[in-house]
C-alpha cells in the first residue's frame, strides 16, 4: 500500500485523514489510542469466546469432532480460515463504510476463535491447568516489550516486509508437508513461529507509527489482533511441547 506523503486524504467517508507520521501530534497521538483501544477490545471478545466455547461445548462433542476433523480435515479448515481472514481484512481496510471495517474485525475475531477452540480444548485437557494462562502472559509481554522498543525509538520495520512474506510462506509449505507426510514439525519449529510473530508484530506497529492513515485504526487493529494471536499460537503450542503432554 503506497501513500502520497505530504498530501492530505479526503476519505470517502467525510473525514480528511494523513498518514500518522505526517500529521498533528494530536491526530497522531489520538489514531494511535483508538487502535491499540481496538486491538484490546478484539482481545477480550476473542478471550470471551473461547472461554464460551470451552464452558458450553462438552468435552466429548469437541473430542469427537477433532477425530473426525483428521489432518486433511485440518488442511481444509486452514484454508478456508484464510479465505475468511483475507475477506475480513479487505472489509477492515474498506474506505467505503466505517460499519464494513467493524465487520471485517469482526468477522476476523470470530474467525480466529473458531480456528484456536480445537488447540484450546487440547491445552485445556492435556496441557496442564496453567498452561494457557502463561501463554497468554508470555504473549502479553512479548508483544508489550516490542510495542515499546517501537513506540520509543520510532523505528521503522517495513524493510521486513518481504523477509516475513517469504518466512509466511516457507511455514505454510512446512505446515503443508507435515500433514501430507505425517510428520510432527517440532519444538523448534514453534521457536521460528514464535521469531517470525515478533517480526511481524514490529512490522505492524511500525506501520502504525509511519504508513497508516489517521482514519485506518481499524484495519491497524486488526493487522495488530493477527500477529498477536499467531504469538500465541506458537507460545502455547511450545509450551505443551515443553511440558511433554502434547
Amino acid at each position: 500500500m503506497s501513500y502520497a506523503q505530504g498530501n492530505p486524504y479526503e476519505s470517502p467517508m467525510g473525514a480528511e485523514a494523513r498518514i500518522a507520521a505526517m500529521a498533528a501530534q494530536s491526530e497522531r497521538v489520538a489514531f494511535i489510542q483508538r487502535t491499540y483501544a481496538h486491538l484490546g477490545a478484539a482481545i477480550l471478545v476473542f478471550v470471551a469466546l473461547e472461554a464460551a466455547v470451552l464452558t458450553l461445548v462438552p468435552a466429548e462433542l469437541m473430542g469427537s469432532l477433532l477425530v473426525r476433523l483428521g489432518s486433511w480435515g485440518w488442511l481444509l479448515f486452514l484454508g478456508a480460515f484464510m479465505v475468511v481472514s483475507w475477506i475480513a481484512r479487505s472489509w477492515a481496510e474498506s474506505t467505503t463504510s466505517r460499519s464494513t471495517q467493524y465487520w471485517g474485525l469482526g468477522l476476523y475475531v470470530v474467525a480466529e476463535a473458531i480456528l484456536f477452540a480445537p488447540l484450546m480444548f487440547v491445552a485445556q485437557h492435556y496441557g496442564g491447568e496453567n498452561v494457557i494462562p502463561a501463554a497468554g502472559i508470555i504473549t502479553l509481554v512479548v508483544f508489550g516489550g516490542l510495542t515499546i522498543a517501537v513506540l520509543t525509538t520510532r523505528a521503522d520495520f517495513s524493510f521486513l516486509r518481504m523477509f516475513l512474506f517469504w518466512g509466511g510462506m516457507i511455514a505454510l509449505g512446512l505446515i503443508c508437508c507435515g500433514v501430507f507426510l505425517g510428520f510432527n514439525l517440532g519444538i523448534w519449529f514453534s521457536v521460528a513461529m514464535i521469531g517470525l510473530a515478533s517480526g511481524y508484530i514490529l512490522y505492524d506497529t511500525s506501520n502504525v507509527l509511519h504508513h497508516y492513515r489517521t482514519d485506518q485504526y481499524v484495519a491497524a487493529s486488526l493487522a495488530l489482533f493477527a500477529s498477536v494471536a499467531l504469538l500465541f499460537w506458537y507460545v502455547l503450542q511450545l509450551l505443551m511441547s515443553l511440558s511433554g503432554r502434547d
